[in-house]
Formats: C-alpha cells, sequence, structure tokens
C-alpha cells in the first residue's frame, strides 16, 4: 500500500507524510477523531472562519517539526531517522487528549485532568498496539530522553505547537495581526549544549511572535465574546451534570452520560483498560446533539441556557476591579429576580471568573538567544524592546458575566 501521500494545508501548501508510521498514526481511529474537535472551541462565534480542527493542527505542527529538524541537521547537528520518526509522531499526538470544543470543557467533563495527561494516556495505549514503536517518541513528550532539546521542540515557550497555532488561528480567523515569520524562526533554530537556541540574527522574529502571541490572546482565545460562550457552555454542562446527579432523566449520547454520570467524587479512572476507547469516541457532537435536544426539556434552566447556546443569546460580560464583582454581580442577580427566576436557580445565569496570560515567562524555560560572541542569554535581555520585558508579566482580569435576556416560563410571564 502506497503510504507517502500528499496533503493540501492552506497554510504550507503541500505537506508530505514523511513515513509508513506517521501514515498509519494518521489513518487511526483516535488521531482521525481529532476532525470532530474544532481547534478554537466556541470562538466562531466570534469570528465564523474559526472552523478548524486540531487535526488540521496537528498534520501543520508535524510539518514544521520536520522542518525545524532538516534546519538542524543542515547545520551539523547528528539527529537520526529514529529520533525524526519519534519527534514527529510525539508533535503529532500531542493533542488526541482534547475533550469536545478543546479546552472549553477540560475542566468540566474531568475536572484537573490536563489534556496532556490524557494524551499521554492515549500514545502508551497506542505503543502497545504498535509493537513498541512509539517508545522514543513517548520519552521526548514527557521530556525524559537524553537530548532536552527534542521536548523543547515538542512543549516550551517556542515550541512548534505554538508556531503552528499563531499562524493557522491568525489565518481561519483573519486576525492578521497574529501572523508570524514561522519560516524564519524556524531557519534560526540552533542546538547548544543540547538546548534550544535562537541565533541572534532571530532577534526580531522572536519580538514579532512573542507580540503575536499577545495579540492572539486578548483579541481571539480570550476574547470578550468567546469567554460570555465558554461560560454559558460551563453553566449548562453544570446545569445538566446536576440534574443528572439528583436522578433526573436527561438524554446524552452513550459516551457522554458516562462523562455526565462521573464526578470528582467519583471521577473515571484514566488507567482503567477500556478508558482510551471510551474517551476517543468523544467529540463535539456529542455535545451538540444533546444540546438540540436538552433545548426542548422541561426543565426551565437547562433548556434555557441550551436555546441560548443554540441561538447565539450569549451572556453579557463586563471586566471588573476584584472588589467590584460583588455589587455588580448582586445588581445582575436582583434583576434576574425581578424577571422570575427561582432563587435556587441564579447561580447558573450570573457568575464571577477571572482570565490570566503572559506572552512570554521568564521563570519557566526561557527563549535563549545565541549571541554572535557565544553567549547565551535570555530574550527579554536580548530584545531592546521594553515592550519584550513586559510581556513577562501575568496579567489578570476579573469578570462578571450574566443573563440579560430570560426567556421565561409561562408562569412567570
Amino acid at each position: 500500500m502506497n503510504k507517502r501521500k500528499i496533503i493540501n494545508d492552506p497554510v504550507y501548501g503541500f505537506i508530505s507524510i514523511p513515513s509508513d508510521l506517521i501514515f498509519d498514526l494518521i489513518e487511526h481511529p483516535w488521531f482521525q477523531r481529532l476532525r470532530r474537535i474544532r481547534q478554537l472551541g466556541l470562538t466562531e462565534f466570534v469570528y465564523p472562519g474559526a472552523l478548524h480542527t486540531r487535526f488540521h493542527h496537528a498534520i501543520g505542527a508535524m510539518y514544521l517539526m520536520d522542518q525545524a529538524l532538516q534546519t538542524l541537521r543542515a547545520k551539523g547537528h547528528t539527529i537520526s531517522d529514529e529520533e525524526v520518526v519519534s519527534a514527529q509522531a510525539a508533535i503529532l499526538l500531542h493533542d488526541m487528549g482534547h475533550g469536545p470544543f478543546s479546552h472549553v470543557l477540560e475542566n468540566t467533563l474531568m475536572p484537573r485532568v490536563p489534556h496532556e495527561k490524557i494524551s499521554l494516556v492515549l500514545m502508551n495505549k497506542l505503543n502497545e498496539q504498535l509493537s513498541g514503536q512509539l517508545s522514543l517518541a513517548i520519552e521526548m513528550f514527557k521530556g525524559t530522553y537524553k537530548r532536552r532539546f527534542f521536548h523543547q521542540l515538542i512543549s516550551s515557550q517556542l515550541d512548534m505547537d505554538r508556531l503552528d497555532y499563531l499562524n493557522r488561528d491568525c489565518y481561519y480567523t483573519g486576525v492578521v495581526e497574529g501572523s508570524i515569520a514561522t519560516d524564519r524562526i524556524i531557519k534560526m533554530l540552533d542546538i547548544v549544549d543540547d538546548q534550544l537556541v535562537v541565533e541572534e540574527k532571530g532577534i526580531l522574529s522572536i519580538e514579532h511572535f512573542l507580540n503575536a502571541r499577545r495579540t492572539m490572546y486578548w483579541q481571539v482565545y480570550l476574547h470578550k465574546t468567546s469567554l460570555c460562550a465558554e461560560t454559558l457552555l460551563t453553566q449548562l454542562m453544570r446545569r445538566a451534570r446536576d440534574l443528572v446527579k439528583s436522578g433526573e432523566p436527561l438524554f446524552a449520547t452513550p459516551v457522554l452520560s458516562v462523562f455526565l454520570n462521573s464526578s470528582e467524587e467519583a471521577p473515571l479512572d484514566l488507567e482503567a483498560p477500556g478508558f482510551p476507547d471510551l474517551f476517543t469516541q468523544l467529540d463535539d457532537h456529542d455535545l451538540w446533539a444533546s444540546i438540540k435536544v436538552w433545548g426542548q426539556h422541561d426543565d426551565f434552566v437547562l433548556s434555557t441556557l441550551c436555546n441560548f447556546m443554540l441561538n447565539r443569546k450569549l451572556f453579557k460580560l463586563r471586566f471588573v476591579q476584584p472588589g467590584e464583582s460583588a455589587a455588580i454581580l448582586h445588581t445582575a442577580r436582583e434583576e434576574l429576580l425581578n424577571k422570575g427566576v427561582h432563587e435556587k436557580d441564579l447561580a447558573y445565569f450570573a457568575v464571577e471568573g477571572s482570565i490570566s496570560n503572559a506572552a512570554y515567562l521568564t521563570e519557566s524555560e526561557q527563549i535563549k538567544i545565541k549571541m554572535k560572541d557565544g553567549q547565551m542569554i535570555d530574550i527579554s535581555e536580548a530584545s531592546e524592546l521594553p515592550a519584550v520585558r513586559a510581556l513577562s508579566k501575568i496579567v489578570k482580569k476579573h469578570f462578571v458575566s450574566w443573563a440579560k435576556n430570560v426567556s421565561l416560563r409561562p408562569e412567570f410571564q
């Protein structure tokens, strides 16, 4: 069978599948599931073109990994064919643990279980199926492989994951300010003392990369309207879970039912033999199908929230100072009470929260610049722009979000 296929990618053009193993991984049902997981969750409510999937992103990140390894080989670094394939496999599979709507429900369906942990569970199971062909890829993914730069290429502050999602998300949302010079950044990569570094002449590209990342976070990933949609989805899932917990019959696809019946007190066991097959049956379609049906449910809270979601009747959101949230939340709840919402249901329709972001964390694994005199210094020191140092500051914003157009049941009208 011919496994050397070509994929026509809108961001990079033609991408060749580089090996039989990569082909087999892409063809695997667990990876094909990523076609049914939106890369940006509910961001399409703001940017209608943001319909790309985790499948697109994983293929793109694999392509950039191939480009990076070719660059490093051309600069005289010895990288074996096995290491090349393993690094490509690791970045290809790095997002397999994402649940429906990507990050949105990461702490709702399986509280405090990061998607990376689930990705590792799936990779280990795949490794059993493939007779150990992913052993080295798993070491690279976990950061236990002796050559540290491979893990940096997979997961760091300048990895192939970030390089792809910034350019890809920029392309599909139309936010041109987020585009970065991916080719140039990759050409500037080098290795010193087994650590990934950037040549001095790449400083401007890294400055732009960090600024673009900050722009995309505030303009796309943490956009005010996206937060409204995410808050609404979180609240309707919370209501569905509460109904199930109380014994209320509730339609759900079979796999979603399993997750709705789990809880922090009785969580799903990631190490259970059937967990990989169970988790990889769950995707965006399970939630949308259930939300459509729940929109007709007799429960006022659930049906109202679901119809809000289906018809894009989003919560209102206001950024506030930490000390202001209680008063604004109280006012919002008073308005809801006046509209006939029961006091016991207010918590579903008016909530507070916070978001935070830093484009670059200096205390984390730093982006090192290789100066012409051989020195290795952090990008925040190498850059002449004060803004780069400012990007390391964690910005935290508090918000209050509430339903502004509740549709009441007849007895409340």
